[in-house]
């Protein structure tokens, strides 16, 4: 058994030998479900307990009082089991009850029940149609959530508890907080280990069902996009929220724990490379703007009046009987006007507009400044003094780009470490994400069982083989020839050393070659890295690193540092278009006290894509931004 199954197990143990009392949500009056239902026995030794419990409609269904409860429905998840009771403890009725579901189904139905699923999106039914209201003497059987879990919690109420139409209390989405006792399901079940019976309803958030997205039916991710506010109601998206943010913490976790120091770093910043976000105030009226305005001689405005005028006058003939000759000749006149207005608007030459850049000095920082598509920069002046450092924070790109991997904006975890060399660095990005598996793992074991069965299979393997495993390292020139050697597989980007590697190539690596490992690539090119990357000996390559994953392509990035002056200036002058002036205090941290330094950089959306086996970054953040597309 791995490491995470023992931790699991262990929980499991010390659960049974001395449960866990039922504690209240901090900052409000209720028990979270996760707290009931996360539990070794599925929450059944809670029985007899009275809570508050509050969240959203995923399911619901109405069943006549006297008409048996709902059969559970087919096992399509993990089944947790109620403690075992001995003989003496069974009464006759649930004898009967649990040798005759085809006869409970029958009276089910008989009384008006029906069949019950519970799907995610179904839509609630009541027997009779949608447009019934139940009467008194319906149960209404929901099944809650409330974000704290995968879990749902069925919850049993009488109708009569509220004065809202049980039709409209029953809608998916509706926000409950009710009142009650924890039970064992009085029917035998291997859905539900522990259900609420209602004794009163606190709170009723109600939805209108035909102007409400998810009561419509299963939406798939890409249209879930279009109500980003909603989506994370889905059991889909919640759990990979909930991942999110365990990523998170674990990153704060490693750094925290190996001695590094948390540094915020600026968003606007007046470096940077790439296609940047330009950050302005100044309105489209402040830029000066000059307009040269091209004539043709004969103005169009004075064609148009004279149409307008010799319309006038030939309504004027009509008018006054004068002689017919005269009107076909006013008639004539005004054609030959309006042909030439046609002729001379299909002539006109549009205005020529000269646009002058705007006066920076009048802007809010009197400089040009933009969004920072990396903190790493900032970062080193910090760990000149401080040692080891890390942010995470958000990165901009303002390419034109709209495809499964890249975000306008995106989130970042960097770290930079004095006193650090190349290996260094991809020792660093080999534990730091070997941690953050283990980490999943270990404390969103729920969810990462549902992410397993509802979108990747592999998924919870893939992190245990990666966590225990050694990531292999070779170099780009190694890479190159791998690729080269391909003899089944043609590249739209031929593999040539000076190349940079395509998303094609790096799943070729990953997949065929390495056969689904998680690799590091060392040793790049100079011009397909940063001028700030450390040039080696050869003059050609530099101390730069890519941790590669199947399928999602790069996710952690990083590099050694030039801390050489005479070096990273002359590669600055190299390059050309960067302005030296702007870098200057970044020269300056190699003229005072320069150190070898390096470090990492990684792409937390691209990071959820590999917990997760989700096929598009749109779908691992809760409002994403990209090329043409802003919603919410």
């Amino acid at each position: 058994m791995d490491s995470h199954g023992k931790t699991h197990q262990k929980e499991q143990q010390d659960d049974v030998i001395s449960p866990k009392p039922v504690t209240l949500s901090k900052y409000s009056n209720r028990v979270e479900l996760k707290t009931l239902l996360e539990r070794s026995d599925g929450g059944a030794r809670l029985a007899g307990k009275r809570v508050v419990i509050g969240g959203w409609v995923k399911s619901s269904r109405a069943v006549k009082k006297d008409s048996p409860p709902p059969p559970p429905p087919p096992p399509s998840s993990v089944t947790v089991p109620p403690p075992s009771t001995s003989k003496s403890n069974v009464s006759c009725t649930e004898i009967i009850q649990s040798k005759m579901s085809i006869f409970r189904k029958l009276f089910d139905v008989l009384s008006g029940g029906g069949k019950t699923t519970y799907p995610i999106f179904d839509k609630p039914e009541v027997t009779g149609g949608q447009k019934a209201t139940s009467p008194p003497e319906y149960i209404i059987y929901f099944l809650i959530s409330d974000g704290s879990s995968v879990c749902s919690l069925q919850v049993v109420v009488d109708s009569t508890m509220s004065s809202i139409p049980a039709t409209q209390l029953m809608s998916l989405g509706t926000c409950i907080v009710a009142e009650g006792v924890l039970r064992q399901p009085l029917a035998a079940s291997t859905k539900h280990v522990i259900e609420l019976e209602a004794e009163k309803l606190l709170h009723v958030g109600t939805v209108d069902p035909e102007k409400y997205p998810l009561s419509k039916k299963q939406l798939p991710l890409h249209l879930l996009r279009d109500f980003s506010h909603f989506r994370p109601r889905t059991t889909t998206v919640g759990s990979v929220t909930r991942v999110h943010s365990a990523l998170t913490l674990a990153s704060h976790t490693f750094f925290q724990s190996n001695g590094f120091q948390y540094v915020q770093v600026p968003v606007i910043t007046t470096t940077g490379f790439g296609e940047m976000f330009r950050v302005t105030t100044l309105s489209g009226d402040e830029t000066d703007v000059k307009e040269e305005k091209k004539h043709d001689g004969i103005s169009i405005d004075t064609v148009k009046a004279a149409i307008k005028e010799k319309s006038r006058l030939i309504d004027q003939l009509k008018r006054s009987d004068s002689n017919r000759e005269a009107v076909v000749a006013a008639v004539h006149d005004l054609k030959k006007t309006t042909d030439l207005a046609a002729e001379l608007e299909k002539k006109q030459k549009p205005k020529a507009v000269t646009l002058i850049k705007p006066d920076v000095s009048k802007d809010f920082f009197g400089c040009d400044t933009y969004l920072t598509v990396s903190g790493r920069l900032h970062l080193e002046s910090y760990a000149s003094a401080l040692g080891k450092v890390y942010t995470f924070g958000p990165r901009f790109r303002a390419d034109k780009i709209d495809n499964a991997r890249h975000l306008a904006e995106m989130w970042n975890v960097e770290a930079e470490i004095a006193f650090s060399e190349l290996d260094g660095a991809m020792d660093c990005a080999d534990e730091f994400f070997k941690f953050l598996c283990k980490y999943l793992l270990e404390t969103r074991h729920e969810d990462m069982k549902f992410i397993s069965k509802r979108v990747d299979k592999t998924v919870t393997t893939r992190l245990g083989t990666t966590a225990s495993n050694s990531l292999l390292r070779f170099s780009y020139t190694e890479a190159i020839t791998f690729l080269q050697k391909a003899t089944t597989r043609t590249f739209e980007t031929k593999p040539k050393w000076g190349v940079a590697l395509t998303e094609e190539h790096l799943s070729y690596l990953t997949d065929e070659i390495c056969k689904g490992a998680v690799i590091i690539i060392h040793s790049y090119p100079k011009e397909v890295k940063p001028f700030y990357t450390r040039l080696n000996d050869d003059k050609k390559t530099v101390a730069a690193f890519d941790l590669v994953v199947p399928k999602v392509g790069v996710v952690i990035s990083g590099c050694q540092n030039e801390e050489r002056f005479e070096i990273l200036d002359a590669r600055i002058k190299e390059l050309g278009s960067i302005s030296r002036e702007k870098y200057e205090w970044y020269l300056d941290l190699r003229r005072h006290g320069t150190v070898k330094h390096s470090g990492i950089s990684l792409r937390m959306e691209h990071m959820l894509l590999f917990a997760t086996g989700l096929p598009d970054i749109k779908d691992a953040v809760p409002f994403p931004r990209s090329w043409g597309k802003a919603n919410n």
